[in-house]
């Protein structure tokens, strides 16, 4: 399941590229406009910029922008930097594998494609695709 933490961070990021003005924009705008806590979405924003997702500045005329432009941002990229592996069971969870009873799992090739699933979908969805039209 996507946590609130990944569902705000796709709003957030959604929302410096439909308000980009080349300059950037202060996290209370950002929280006004999604009606979200200021608290939480600075938790959020240090992450998203510890990630290089974004740019952020402090002071006078600060807030945050986007790094890159939005259609250089798969959503599965922003998903797995707050949510961790977005791994259906936890055997494939850390990519080792190393269950001792994977060469005898006969569910396991049903998990792996199930993620692969997960992982084209979210890969295959940008930033820009989520803008309003």
């Amino acid at each position: 399941m996507i946590s609130t933490k990944g569902r705000y961070a796709i709003r957030v990021m959604i929302d410096l590229a439909e308000n980009d003005n080349g300059g950037y924009i202060p996290l209370k705008d950002i929280a006004a406009r999604q009606e979200l806590s200021k608290k939480y979405l600075e938790i959020i924003v240090k992450d998203l910029v510890n990630g290089g997702l974004l740019t952020g500045a402090s002071g006078k005329g600060g807030g945050y922008k986007l790094s890159r432009k939005p259609e250089e941002y798969p959503v599965g990229e922003i998903l797995e930097l707050m949510e961790g592996t977005l791994s259906s069971v936890a055997c494939l969870a850390d990519n080792k594998n190393d269950c001792p009873r994977r060469f005898e799992c006969h569910t396991l090739p049903m998990w792996e494609e199930y993620d692969q699933l997960v992982h084209d979908f979210f890969y295959s969805k940008t930033l820009k695709d989520l803008l309003k039209k």
